[in-house]
């Protein structure tokens, strides 16, 4: 063939893939048949796009008829037959973190293919396109090593790490063993002076009696490293007690060398502290048992596909779940027949389908609805060992990687693999699928809150509409009683009902009236501008501890059916006998406030206000002292005595971006935080306790006359839902969380499915739920998914 072929010169001339360069070798980009799959996947040589060989879907082919990339490496992987270990191996003389490798657990069969000739390549067809090839393969391996790293919190250096003083390091070896105890494990090294001590007790891993933190408090040496987790390319796990922070030590190799450890001889013996995280989010994990105590039986079909935990992924796959088993996601993505996926596969404009998001939404709706890949996994892996005949074969589940790639591109934390927040997923998936023209399936979950202002004095109102996808839900904790130092505290039930009638109900505050022209105390109403077909309320259980928001397992009951009536709560908006407020006014220009002491100070010297004032404002408007050296050095200046310019208006509304960025992420919407920071001047951590001591309020609407006027504009385009009655829903889905916050723990989904009753997905586990699960954790979860009924 190599004679034959005409486009054999254009093979040779290709480039293997650079270090940087996404190689799709694992898996199509455009549906998750896999190099496992009997035909493999190709990847082209050019763009190294992963394309399938399925005669249905043939995604290889139409990569060729797309871009004209002639030449592809077809690779086919097949699991090795697992070996017993020799009883006569010598035993392991040194203990040691070894990962797994490919190559001892796959065969890898490669072949050349010509789509320009529609041909395969004979094996002898020549040496030099080793390099291409081997780069493509050797391309797995370094994504493996690198997917640890993809685990790494952001970690940087601080002062305390590039400044570390070890002035009185002995340089002796250190001990075997805790310096103040006899613990061997979980040993912390400072790199100060090189005291060992044990580190603080950890889930999942080795025991610990804090020593090495009590020998920062005594001595204050703030840097200290993990030694079990010394690497010889001089990486370790490095912690700043001062900073209460894992951080990074450029020169560790250097500072654990004036300690008496060369790395050169050092192996990772133990888990680093991201490894134990994951391990511990992966342990909150939900019964898998029914009452009877046996396994919950896995269920396979079209709908009742998995997805694999990415290891902090479950907060993804929940809301995945949830949204392809709504008929909105289900018929845009054409889930049940390929039709329109494949028409946008012949036509998308985004070079690589990795890079387009419809690709990867159509993707996932082909993986979850289509069926193709709900089977029992071939591993034969036994769930239930004390009863072989009982054993559970769940299924393998798909690996969302590429979707989770692309939606968290350039996302301060979607972009990582730390665990997140569901319901702040869910608006950033909607927020994404906005931006790239596919918000027709989130139109389902559009709907109006408005939000009636009146003022108490002169009756007169006014209406603002802001759409929205959710509702959150403040929900009221009340212990049962005191709970024992250790236990768990228990909650009284609260009725979801209930809970909505606190959100659309009526509350009083203080509000500049531009018709009064004074502050007055005005009744502010909120109700349903409009009803959505999917209807999702997101319950906000939390309490500020240590000024961080610890989740609350506070049992929501449901009404009777999980029916849910929303016809008492819709707005009528401006009534003919209501008179609308006017606009505010503009704040007239005003001096600012001057440091009273400072200025008390200055004129008891004999300065005039003017000139206090003036030198105040140069200074900083601080400290007295300075201001006087000012006025000395100025006394001579023509304008000293020139009355001062009005300072520029600035609006109470006005707020820090970045302090109402961090309370938004949160979990309190952008009205709640402002309001927060105006309550306490800009004061962070007291707005988030104002905030958590204010659950009920919703924000202010006293806003000055532009955003008004922003808001009056934004009501006359055209919210989503609809105002028709009655407004019934019935419970279709709901999300629980495990865990003592929502940036921790797991997360799982049930659904309410036509053909198997509720169904548990709980990541690639995907099992019937017994009615008793059921019950527990919906009046736990974290979000209620209900569908318009009526």
């Amino acid at each position: 063939m190599a004679q034959q072929c005409p486009h054999f010169t254009q093979l040779i001339s290709l480039q293997p893939p650079r270090p940087s360069q996404p190689v799709h070798r694992e898996e199509c980009t455009q549906c998750f048949d896999s190099q496992d799959s009997p035909d493999g996947v190709d990847v082209c040589l050019t763009c190294f796009n992963g394309g399938c060989l399925s005669e249905e879907r043939h995604h290889a082919r139409t990569h060729f008829e797309r871009t004209g990339h002639n030449w592809s490496l077809n690779i086919q992987r097949r699991t090795k037959p697992r070996l017993q270990r020799d009883d006569g191996e010598p035993p392991l003389k040194r203990l040691a973190i070894i990962e797994d490798r490919d190559e001892d657990k796959y065969d890898i069969k490669t072949t050349l293919r010509c789509w320009g000739c529609n041909s395969f390549a004979a094996p002898e067809i020549g040496p030099f396109v080793t390099p291409l090839v081997n780069g493509v393969l050797a391309s797995l391996s370094s994504a493996r090593q690198s997917e640890v790293k993809a685990w790494e919190e952001e970690l940087e250096p601080c002062e305390h790490t590039l400044t570390i003083d070890q002035s009185t390091a002995t340089g002796k070896p250190p001990g075997l063993h805790c310096a103040r105890c006899e613990l061997k494990d979980n040993l912390w090294l400072c790199l100060t002076c090189g005291a060992l001590g044990c580190g603080r007790s950890q889930y999942g891993g080795t025991g610990g009696n804090g020593h090495g933190l009590k020998h920062w408090e005594e001595t204050q040496h703030p840097v200290s490293v993990k030694v079990g987790t010394i690497t010889a390319e001089g990486a370790a796990d490095a912690y700043c007690y001062a900073c209460d922070e894992s951080r990074v030590d450029p020169e560790l190799a250097h500072h654990l060398k004036n300690v008496g450890i060369n790395v050169a001889t050092q192996t990772k013996t133990e888990k680093s502290m991201t490894e134990l995280q994951i391990e511990q989010n992966l342990k909150f994990d939900f019964s898998m048992t029914g009452e009877d105590g046996k396994l919950l039986q896995p269920v396979f079909g079209p709908g009742l596909t998995g997805l694999q935990n990415l290891g902090n992924s479950c907060y993804m796959a929940s809301v995945l779940q949830t949204l392809f088993a709504l008929p909105s996601f289900k018929s845009y993505y054409d889930a049940n027949s390929p039709t329109t996926t494949m028409i946008h596969a012949n036509t998308c404009s985004v070079a690589l389908p990795a890079d387009c998001l419809e690709c990867q939404m159509r993707k996932i709706a082909d993986g979850l609805c289509s069926g193709r890949y709900s089977k029992p996994s071939a591993q034969n892996t036994i769930q239930n060992e004390k009863d072989a005949e009982d054993a559970v074969r769940f299924q393998d589940g798909l690996r969302p990687a590429s979707f989770k790639a692309l939606v968290g591109k350039g996302h301060a934390e979607f972009a990582t693999m730390r665990q997140q927040d569901a319901e702040e997923f869910l608006e950033h998936l909607f927020a994404s699928l906005r931006s790239a023209q596919q918000g027709a399936p989130t139109d389902a979950f559009r709907f109006g809150i408005e939000q009636r202002l009146k003022c108490n004095d002169c009756g007169k109102v006014r209406y603002r509409v802001d759409e929205h996808d959710s509702i959150g839900v403040p929900i009221p904790a009340k212990e049962l009683k005191a709970a024992e130092e250790g236990a768990k505290a228990q909650y009284e039930s609260v009725n979801l009902d209930s809970c909505l009638d606190s959100v659309a109900g009526e509350e009083a505050l203080e509000y500049s009236c531009p018709s009064c022209e004074r502050k007055v105390i005005a009744t502010k109403r909120t109700r349903f501008a409009s009803f959505p077909d999917v209807f999702v309320v997101h319950a906000k259980k939390f309490q500020l501890v240590n000024w961080v928001p610890q989740k609350l397992d506070v049992p929501v009951l449901l009404p009777e059916d999980d029916v849910l009536s929303l016809d008492k709560h819709l707005g009528h908006g401006l009534q003919p006998d209501e008179v609308e407020l006017p606009d505010d006014k503009p704040a007239a220009p005003a001096l600012p406030e001057f440091n009273p002491d400072a200025m008390a100070q200055l004129k008891s010297m004999g300065f005039p206000d003017i000139r206090c004032q003036r030198a105040l404002l140069a200074t900083g408007n601080q400290h007295a002292a300075i201001a006087m050296e000012w006025l000395f050095l100025h006394m001579e200046d023509p304008d000293i005595d020139a009355p001062l310019d009005s300072a520029p208006t600035v609006s109470k509304n006005q707020v820090n971006p970045e302090q109402l960025s961090m309370i938004v992420d949160m979990g309190f919407t952008p009205a709640q935080a402002k309001k927060a920071l105006r309550e306490s001047n800009g004061d962070a951590e007291r707005a988030v306790e104002w905030l958590f001591n204010n659950p009920d309020d919703a924000g202010d609407t006293d806003e000055p006359t532009e955003v008004a006027d922003k808001a009056k504009s934004e009501a006359k385009v055209k919210i989503g839902g609809n105002t028709t009655l009655p407004a019934q829903y019935r419970l279709k889905a709901f999300v629980s969380h495990k865990g003592p916050s929502v940036h921790s723990g797991h997360y799982v989904a049930h659904i309410r499915t036509e053909t198997e009753g509720w169904v548990l997905y709980n990541d690639e586990k995907v099992v019937r739920a017994d009615a008793e699960s059921v019950t527990a954790l919906k009046s736990l979860a974290y979000l209620y998914v209900f569908e318009r009924t009526q």
